[in-house]
C-alpha cells in the first residue's frame, strides 16, 4: 500500500519555509500567467484569421464586390454564403435586373427576385449595384418592334425607355447604389455599335438613359460599362462618348471597365494608360473581373455573349484539376492587377469579380460549353486560391 503524506497546514508551509512558499507561489503564478498568455495570443491569432479578409484589407480602399446569381442572394448555395459574408461587401445581380428577366412583356415587370435580390444586399450592408438597364443583349424584340413586326419610331422607343428606367431605377431609389445604365454601346475601334438602340435613336440614345436613370434617383451613381476598355480605341472612344454627355449637363459618375481578362492581357501599361484616361471622367470601376486559363481556338479577346465556338478536346485542357504551372501565371497576372488597383485606388470605387467561386462562372459555358475554366479567386468547393493571401498580403 502506498501511504500518502500528510498535508501540513496552510502556516505551518508558511512558518517552516517562508522562501520555499514564496518559491512555490511565484512559479504557480508564472506559469498561470503563461498559460493566460498564451490563451490570450491563440484567440487572438484565431480572431485575426477571422477577420482577415478580401473586404477587411481593403476596406479603406475601395469596395470588394462579387456578381451573385439568384441561388446565393436566395440563401440556397451554402458553400457561398461563408465566403460572401465574409469576403465581400458589395453585390451586383448576375442577370435579374436584365431587362428580359425584369421586363419580359411590354406591361408586365417582374419583380419578384430582384426584390429579394435587393433585400439580401441591405441586410448584408453591402453596396449594391445594379445590371444592367440598357444593353443591345437580352433584351426582348417586342422593345423595338410592334405586334405586327413593325420597327418602333424614335419617340416610342425612347418612351419605351423612360418607362424602363423610371419603373425600375424609381423602386429601388434609395436602395440599389449605382446602375451599369449602358452596356457594351461600342465596337472595338471606338465607333458606336449599330443595335437597334443606335439605329432607332440614334447616338444620344446613351445620353438619353444617363438622363432617365438621373431623374429617377439623383443620388446613384451612374457608369457606362463595357469590356476591352484596356484597348486603347475602345478606351478614346469611351472618353469621348462619356466626355459628350456630360457637356450636356447629364451627369456619369464613371466607368466600369469589364475585367473579362486573360494570362497574357491586359499588359501593366495598357491598364494602366487607361485608368489614368478614365480617373479624369470621374470614378472608375473594375465591374466584372476574371482570368481566363483555358486556350481559345480564335484568339478572341473580348466578352461579346454572341459569338460561339466549337469544342474541340485540345480547348478544354484542364477537365481534373489545373497544372500549378498555369495557376501560377493567373497568380501573377492577379497580382499585377492589384497591384495597379492600389496605386490608382483613390481613383477606383470597387472590384467586382463576376462570380463567387471558379463553378459560378459563365466562363465555364462561354464562349465554348461545357468546359472546366478557373477563373476566380475561390476554387470550386469555396477555398481561397493562394493568390488571396499574396493580394492580401500586398497591404498589410
Amino acid at each position: 500500500m502506498i501511504k500518502m503524506a500528510k498535508l501540513k497546514p496552510f502556516k505551518d508551509l508558511v512558518k517552516m519555509n517562508k522562501f520555499y512558499y514564496y518559491k512555490i507561489s511565484i512559479n504557480s503564478l508564472n506559469k498561470l500567467i503563461l498559460f493566460n498568455v498564451f490563451i490570450l495570443i491563440t484567440a487572438c491569432q484565431t480572431k485575426t484569421r477571422d477577420t482577415i479578409s478580401l473586404k477587411n484589407t481593403f476596406q479603406n480602399k475601395f469596395y470588394i464586390g462579387a456578381a451573385i446569381n439568384t441561388a446565393q442572394y436566395l440563401e440556397e448555395d451554402q458553400r457561398a454564403l461563408p465566403i460572401l459574408n465574409k469576403h465581400f461587401n458589395s453585390i451586383t445581380p448576375e442577370n435579374d435586373l436584365k431587362w428580359m428577366y425584369i421586363h419580359p412583356y411590354p406591361d408586365s415587370f417582374y419583380f419578384d427576385l430582384s426584390d429579394k435580390f435587393v433585400e439580401f444586399g441591405l441586410v448584408n450592408n453591402m453596396f449594391i449595384v445594379g445590371h444592367t438597364l440598357i444593353w443591345h443583349n437580352q433584351t426582348p424584340d417586342w422593345v423595338f418592334f410592334h405586334k405586327d413586326g413593325e420597327i418602333l419610331t424614335r419617340e416610342e422607343l425612347l418612351a419605351r425607355m423612360k418607362t424602363h428606367i423610371y419603373t425600375v431605377v424609381g423602386r429601388y431609389k434609395g436602395q440599389i447604389n449605382g446602375w451599369d445604365v449602358v452596356n457594351e454601346a461600342l465596337n472595338e475601334d471606338g465607333s458606336m455599335r449599330e443595335s437597334f438602340w443606335y439605329q432607332i435613336i440614334g447616338e444620344d440614345y446613351v445620353a438619353k438613359a444617363f438622363q432617365f436613370a438621373y431623374e429617377a434617383d439623383p443620388q446613384a451613381e451612374l457608369y457606362y460599362n463595357d469590356y476591352n476598355l484596356h484597348n486603347v480605341n475602345k478606351a478614346d472612344g469611351a472618353v469621348q462618348l462619356v466626355k459628350s454627355i456630360q457637356k450636356q449637363g447629364i451627369p456619369v459618375t464613371g466607368i466600369g471597365m469589364q475585367g473579362h481578362w486573360g494570362l497574357g492581357y491586359p499588359t501593366k501599361k495598357e491598364l494602366e494608360d487607361s485608368i489614368i484616361k478614365f480617373k479624369e471622367l470621374g470614378i472608375v470601376a473594375i465591374t466584372e473581373l476574371d482570368v481566363d486559363v483555358l486556350p481559345s481556338g480564335s484568339g478572341y479577346q473580348g466578352a461579346d455573349i454572341s459569338l460561339q465556338e466549337v469544342l474541340i478536346e485540345k480547348l478544354n485542357p484542364y477537365r481534373e484539376n489545373l497544372p500549378d504551372s498555369i495557376q501560377h501565371l493567373q497568380s501573377k497576372q492577379y497580382e499585377m492587377f492589384f497591384e495597379v488597383f492600389l496605386k490608382y485606388s483613390e481613383n477606383i470605387s470597387r472590384i467586382t469579380t463576376w462570380g463567387v467561386t471558379d463553378d459560378d462562372s459563365w466562363k465555364n459555358e462561354w464562349p465554348i460549353s461545357n468546359r472546366t475554366n478557373y477563373p476566380l479567386l475561390f476554387d470550386r468547393e469555396g477555398n481561397p486560391k493562394p493568390i488571396v493571401k499574396t493580394i492580401i498580403q500586398l497591404i498589410e
